[in-house]
């Protein structure tokens, strides 16, 4: 008798089998817009599904390492990282991950929508980047800290090129450097000093406890200038050159890869998952930086401006990994046989597939939003796109987060027992999956953010006007559905109407994240609304049902069985 071996899944291409990714790219560009992204889309997904699957595959069978000193004793503090991790890097440079927003062609070719572009390129390149896609995240928050108008010309122009450059040999990304092991998100318990030195530059000693991507050649930093007082308010963003061949302080012996001085990576975390990423505890003494703006005016304004792009980034993450999952869940589906047939024909499984396929597609949606809304603020300086953008960061955040942990965890039990073992490569989507609910604020730290922003700035009216809109576009679309989101519409603007009249009070406080999560779902399916009124299917049967699920709690089994084919 022979062995029987499970066929391998293949999912389809990620961008032509993707029916909502090619619909939202030919509503927000036009055919004319769309039209010009798809060979650049094309060719990122010819090789996501050739050599980036291998290399994300060779990324994470072989983890980071600290070398701490070389044969002779000496402190080299070195992290070495796989040729797939490589390959992953110089793909990102090669396609434009990070670039296109701030390439004038893209901006001449798509205007306000080039984050669109780059949205559509994050949703193919991350869920298989060996999670390369978080300094990526940070390379682009650092380009749009270093883009703003108070850096120093000379500092932006050494280093902005390179970040947003698409030539492999010379792109770098960024590190992110904040939290502190007494603080973590609290920042006005951050310890780092900044001081001054003659030359205009900066010296910061302090002990930074979770550095990500602790081998890119920068990172940004966040330090109290001496003197400054106390809270997180006076906290000012620095530029901090990694390696000593960036390094004015370094000797003229120091090999290139050695750490500038002041720099010590104390360890490597062994953490759950991203497992192929270098993340370290890193230690600074006099460390050079360089300040990106003045930091005699409060900075944590200014270091927001990142936060809002890895925020997104986040979001895009979740999305883009659920999609992938899907794809996966689908193919086993097909080839995997029980009771007498192909699992993708058991109306159970068919069920649970479309559920998980309306939550993607939920979850599309929020992160697309927050990217066409940061281009219109960087692109056009829509003050509309701004303020709501201000509330639409943390929600797409916390909600794709948490969206994101729950479908991983179901892809896995869609495999059986194949996706509790770890060379099948399923439990790393579970495993990476969980760190997206953590990173740039817990789902608590979001909820109290957006409690802040909509009782200090109103930021909730900008919502509460698209669910208005929204709901008047789902009268002929679905009217269960319009009254649904009526009825959640006004129960939020009494909501709100209560943080903003007492945002301190303990049951207001108390009840940050449901409020949060139930703004972020009715958002959602808005967002799905407007893109059926435009002419997608898929995104009105969408609609209807995430509302059901997520709005009014219902079983939507029957009919996620029913549809599964049109949802995804």
């Amino acid at each position: 008798m022979s062995r029987y071996v499970q066929p391998v899944p293949t999912p389809d291409d990620p961008y032509t089998g993707d029916a909502l990714l090619r619909s939202w790219l030919e509503r927000h560009l036009g055919p004319a817009g769309h039209a010009a992204a798809k060979g650049r889309l094309a060719d990122l997904a010819a090789d996501v599904t050739g050599p980036l699957r291998a290399a994300h595959a060779d990324a994470e069978a072989h983890p980071p390492t600290l070398v701490r000193y070389d044969g002779w004793g000496a402190r080299v503090d070195r992290i070495d990282t796989s040729a797939g991790w490589q390959a992953q890097r110089a793909a990102a440079a090669r396609h434009a991950v990070v670039a296109l927003p701030y390439l004038e062609s893209a901006r001449a070719s798509f205007g306000t929508a080039a984050r669109v572009v780059q949205h559509a390129l994050l949703h193919l390149y991350a869920p298989e980047s060996a999670t390369f896609s978080c300094p990526v995240a940070m390379a682009d928050g650092a380009a749009a800290l270093l883009s703003l108008p108070g850096v120093d010309p000379a500092v932006r122009g050494d280093w902005l090129p390179r970040l947003v450059s698409t030539d492999p040999d010379t792109a770098v990304v960024s590190g992110q450097w904040m939290t502190e092991s007494q603080g973590g998100s609290d920042l006005s318990r951050s310890t780092t000093i900044g001081r001054p030195a003659a030359d205009g530059s900066w010296r910061l000693t302090g002990e930074k406890w979770f550095c990500s991507a602790a081998d890119a050649p920068i990172a940004v930093a966040l330090a109290r200038p001496e003197g400054a007082g106390r809270g997180s308010r006076v906290l000012a963003p620095y530029l901090v050159p990694r390696y000593a061949a960036d390094s004015p302080l370094a000797g003229a012996s120091t090999g290139p890869d050695a750490p500038a001085p002041g720099i010590t990576v104390h360890r490597l975390k062994d953490k759950l998952g991203t497992r192929a990423l270098p993340t370290a505890e890193i230690g600074l003494r006099d460390a050079y930086a360089l300040p990106l703006g003045d930091p005699a005016v409060p900075g944590l304004a200014r270091a927001m401006t990142l936060v809002v792009v890895t925020r997104v980034h986040n979001a895009s993450a979740a999305a883009s990994g659920m999609r992938r999952g899907l794809a996966y869940a689908r193919a086993y589906a097909q080839s995997r046989h029980v009771a007498g047939g192909p699992l993708a024909a058991n109306p159970l499984h068919r069920a649970t597939l479309g559920a998980l396929a309306v939550d993607a597609a939920g979850a599309f949606a929020l992160a697309g939003h927050a990217f066409a809304l940061l281009g219109r603020v960087e692109v056009g300086g829509d003050p509309d796109a701004a303020a709501e953008l201000r509330v639409v960061a943390p929600l797409a955040k916390l909600a794709t987060g948490r969206l994101a942990v729950s479908s991983a965890s179901e892809y896995v039990e869609a495999f059986g027992g194949a996706g509790y073992v770890e060379d099948t490569g399923v439990p790393r989507l579970l495993r990476d999956a969980q760190v997206l609910p953590i990173w740039e604020g817990t789902t608590n730290v979001l909820a109290v953010d957006v409690l802040r922003a909509v009782a200090r700035e109103d930021a909730g009216g900008p919502l509460l006007r698209r669910l208005d809109e929204a709901t008047d576009l789902a009268c002929p679309l679905s009217p269960e559905l319009a009254d649904t989101l009526a009825t959640v519409t006004a129960e939020l603007r009494d909501a709100l109407a209560g943080a903003v009249a007492d945002p301190r009070a303990a049951a207001v406080v108390a009840g940050a994240r449901g409020l949060a999560l139930r703004m972020a779902y009715a958002l959602a399916t808005a967002l799905l609304v407007e893109h059926a009124a435009w002419g997608d299917e898929q995104a009105g049967l969408a609609a209807r049902l995430w509302a059901r699920r997520w709005l009014r709690h219902e079983e939507i089994a029957v009919d996620a069985h029913r549809h599964l084919d049109t949802l995804c």
